[in-house]
């Protein structure tokens, strides 16, 4: 494959701008529904809806059923035991659809543009959330808190992406997953900001079959109450890079001053969209002073990814880099 090809699927710079401001990408309806009913056949998922039917399992222990059906997952599906730090290009089996759901070109490109050509799979884990029908009537149906997906992270450029497979549809009465836009720079030890609930501008997963979204590994996110009558899956796999995740997307430089606006306007409202209006976007939940950390964050990420030490977008970082020697 000559290189024209082998990039012909790599995000662009404004995909990557809002990765680095938002802290997700989406892809609707990216696998198609050969590969969703592949795998959702290899879970044994008309069996699970089955067994939701039977008395015996309705009137059982609702963690017992889970167990049961989890156990027999690991025991027929072709999900792989893989070690941490495995190549994800060995981690799964060739005709399997989880391996066809990272060989999907378009999924493939971004995780090239993200973390590289060879990264490791951290873990991977299959998320089943039932519909509340399921359980025992003196049984609370809560939804998980706010978290992240790691202990404090003392990284400062390195980050992984996790990718999250829906095979089926996910309704709004399915609980899909709460995400936090542009909660990524704030760092925090994983559940101990399970205390905020309901932050605004808090998004919760919609979408269709087939559809994938990659995440930055710090996003705050939780999984919410499924009250449908449907079972919610989500296939989440973490990746870490192998190498430094510079110009990975492109060529490119960003030393040109070519879409640098003025401060001030005095033209009506701005509406350029671009790598520098993207990085300063503002999320509701932001505080009006410390929420401009966030943007700062945004631009050293995007100095590093892009290899571009000077770049700034409204001279938020050159001016507090004006310290002059004595």
């Amino acid at each position: 494959m000559n290189s024209k090809n082998e990039n012909k699927y790599n995000l662009s710079d404004i995909q990557m701008a809002e990765f680095v401001s938002r802290g997700y990408l989406i892809f609707n309806s990216v696998i198609d529904n050969k590969t969703n009913k592949l795998f959702l056949n290899d879970i044994g998922h008309s069996n699970a809806k089955k067994n939701l039917q039977n008395k015996n399992y309705k009137n059982s222990e609702s963690h017992d059923w889970i167990m049961k059906h989890y156990d027999n997952i690991m025991k027929t599906s072709s999900i792989p035991l893989v070690k941490a730090g495995t190549s994800l290009k060995k981690s799964y089996k060739k005709n399997s659809a989880l391996n066809k759901v990272i060989k999907n070109p378009i999924i493939q490109g971004a995780i090239k543009s993200l973390v590289g050509k060879n990264p490791l799979l951290d873990h991977h884990f299959l998320h089943i959330t039932f519909p509340s029908s399921y359980y025992a009537r003196n049984q609370r149906k809560l939804s998980q808190s706010n978290h992240n997906d790691c202990v404090i992270d003392p990284r400062t450029n390195t980050f992984d992406i996790q990718l999250f497979y829906f095979p089926t549809e996910v309704t709004q009465d399915m609980g899909g997953t709460r995400y936090i836009p542009g909660s990524h720079f704030r760092m925090v030890n994983e559940s101990a900001i399970g205390r905020y609930h309901n932050l605004r501008g808090q998004k919760h997963v919609v979408c269709p079959a087939g559809t994938v979204i990659i995440f930055h590994h710090n996003i705050w996110h939780g999984a919410g109450v499924n009250n449908s009558d449907q079972i919610r899956y989500a296939f989440k796999i973490r990746l870490m890079p192998t190498e430094k995740q510079i110009k990975l997307w492109t060529k490119k430089n960003y030393k040109n001053k070519d879409d640098e606006e003025p401060l001030y306007w005095n033209t009506g409202v701005n509406n350029i969209k671009n790598v520098r209006s993207i990085l300063q976007e503002t999320q509701p939940w932001f505080e009006a002073d410390t929420g401009r950390l966030d943007i700062i964050n945004r631009i050293k990420m995007w100095r590093y990814i892009s290899d571009d030490k000077n770049f700034d977008a409204a001279y938020w970082l050159t001016r507090i880099e004006n310290e002059l020697s004595r």
